[in-house]
């Protein structure tokens, strides 16, 4: 549960438009392609996303031009299918991430919802009694891991739900409200670094919530209250 998930480097050939339309609906979440995909993993059972019709390759006539910038034929220009690049935990498929950025358009153009449901609304088909007689000690066990895992990934939600300032940390209620502190607390440097060390675990780009935007900002704030207190 605490350890660490090593992310995979994946290349998605796609069509051109779906492409364009992917990195723009990133841009317009501030987050990075990965996110999309993850989000969806989050809130979308996985039997949806593999029954979701995959966006597919690029046709053959669909290529981009780049210039190659080592190796032997650098320099050269060089016509490749149109991708891309998502940092992910290893273990998927390429059509399966496809599949599920597809989704995101899809629920971002209102094509497609989500409904949450906690369980509570579902018919009960056996009576308490009976479901714990059939209960097994690992089901438990895998009960309780799997409520720790929800936690922590609300915890997660929660904290990437802080946008950057468009206009960065102009002053120290701001660092504080970056940081999540009420403006006017005087939280002392032990307690700002500790909270700094773990959002930074979060938002540095090598992690699997990364936002370099998030990152640079959380720096502007512990640069500015480092300045302040000085």
């Amino acid at each position: 549960m605490t350890g660490t998930v090593l992310k995979h480097s994946y290349t998605i050939p796609c069509a051109t438009a779906f492409r364009d339309a992917v990195e723009a609906l990133a841009a317009k979440r501030k987050v990075n392609v990965g996110d999309l995909a993850r989000s969806i993993l989050l809130v979308v059972p996985i039997e949806t996303v593999e029954k979701f019709p995959d966006p597919g390759e690029p046709a053959a006539d669909d290529r981009e031009t780049v210039v190659l910038k080592s190796g032997p034929a650098e320099g050269r220009p060089w016509r490749r299918k149109p991708r891309l690049q998502v940092r992910m935990p290893p273990g998927h498929d390429i059509p399966f991430i496809r599949k599920a950025l597809g989704l995101a358009l899809a629920m971002d153009g209102g094509d497609l919802q989500v409904k949450l449901s906690d369980g509570r609304d579902q018919p009960q088909t056996q009576s308490r009694h009976h479901a714990q007689s059939h209960a097994r000690p690992e089901d438990s066990t895998k009960l309780v891991e799997i409520n720790e895992e929800l936690e922590r990934l609300k915890a997660i939600v929660s904290v990437l739900a802080f946008e950057p300032l468009p206009e960065g940390i102009r002053s120290r209620g701001d660092a504080l409200h970056v940081l999540g502190f009420p403006p006017s607390s005087e939280p002392d440097s032990r307690t700002l670094r500790a909270k700094f060390r773990m959002l930074a675990t979060i938002h540095h780009p090598d992690s699997n919530y990364g936002s370099h935007e998030r990152m640079s900002q959380l720096n502007q704030a512990m640069e500015y209250l480092r300045r302040s207190a000085a």
